[in-house]
C-alpha cells in the first residue's frame, strides 16, 4: 500500500479551504470500514485516506508548516498504513457514562490482546495491538488501542475469492462477534494484495 509522501499533501490554506468536502467523504469512506462488535467496542480499520485525513488534521490543528515538522506526522502515521499483508485498525471502547467506562475499563484489562479476525472456515487470527507504546496503566485498559492482523496468503486469496470475514472478541468479560457487512468485506477485501 501506498505511503503518504509529503509533497502529496496540501498547505495549510488549501485544506482550509477543502476541508469540510474532504471530511465528508472520510466519514462516508469510514461507515464501510467500522465494524461493532457487542454494544461498546467498534474497529475503524485504517488505509492512505483515514491517515491521511489524521495528518492533515493534525498539521491544522497544530500549525504545522515546517519540513521537519511535516516529517515528524508522516514519520508518526504512515505505520498505521496498512502494506497489503495485513489491516490496521483502531480500536475503540465506548461508554458514555464515565463512571461506568472508568469501572468497565478496569474490568476489560487485555481485551485489545483478545481481538481477532476469522475468513471462512479458516484459523482467527489474532490481533497484534499496541505496537507503539503501552496503553494499560496498572489493571485499567486504555479506551483507544491500535491493532494489527496478518492475514495468511490463503485467507487473503479465500476473501477475495468471496469467504465471509468474521470478526470478533474473546475476553472473559466481553466476548462478541460478527459476520460484517457485504460493503466492509468488500474494502476490507480491497486491502491485501
Amino acid at each position: 500500500m501506498p505511503q503518504i509522501a509529503r509533497q502529496s499533501l496540501l498547505s495549510l490554506e488549501t485544506y482550509a479551504r477543502e476541508r469540510n468536502a474532504f471530511r465528508s467523504r472520510v466519514i462516508a469512506h469510514k461507515r464501510d470500514r467500522s465494524v461493532q462488535l457487542g454494544e461498546h467496542v467498534m474497529l475503524v480499520f485504517e488505509d492512505e485516506l483515514t491517515i491521511r485525513y489524521q495528518v492533515q488534521e493534525m498539521l491544522r490543528i497544530e500549525r504545522i508548516f515546517e519540513d521537519a515538522g511535516i516529517q515528524g506526522e508522516l514519520d508518526a502515521y504512515n505505520p498505521l498504513i496498512p502494506d497489503g499483508g495485513n489491516w490496521k485498525a483502531t480500536m475503540l471502547i465506548e461508554y458514555e457514562d464515565p463512571g461506568q467506562r472508568k469501572l468497565r475499563l478496569a474490568e476489560l484489562g487485555g481485551i485489545e490482546d483478545c481481538v481477532w479476525v476469522q475468513i471462512g472456515g479458516g484459523a482467527k487470527v489474532a490481533a497484534i495491538a499496541d505496537e507503539d507504546l503501552e496503553r494499560e496503566e496498572g489493571d485499567k485498559t486504555s479506551a483507544v488501542h491500535f491493532l494489527r492482523f496478518e492475514v495468511p496468503e490463503p485467507d487473503r486469496r479465500a476473501l477475495k475469492g468471496g469467504a465471509a470475514l468474521t470478526i470478533g472478541v474473546d475476553h472473559p468479560k466481553y466476548l462478541a462477534s460478527v459476520v460484517v457487512a457485504p460493503a466492509v468485506r468488500a474494502s476490507l477485501a480491497a486491502d491485501l494484495a
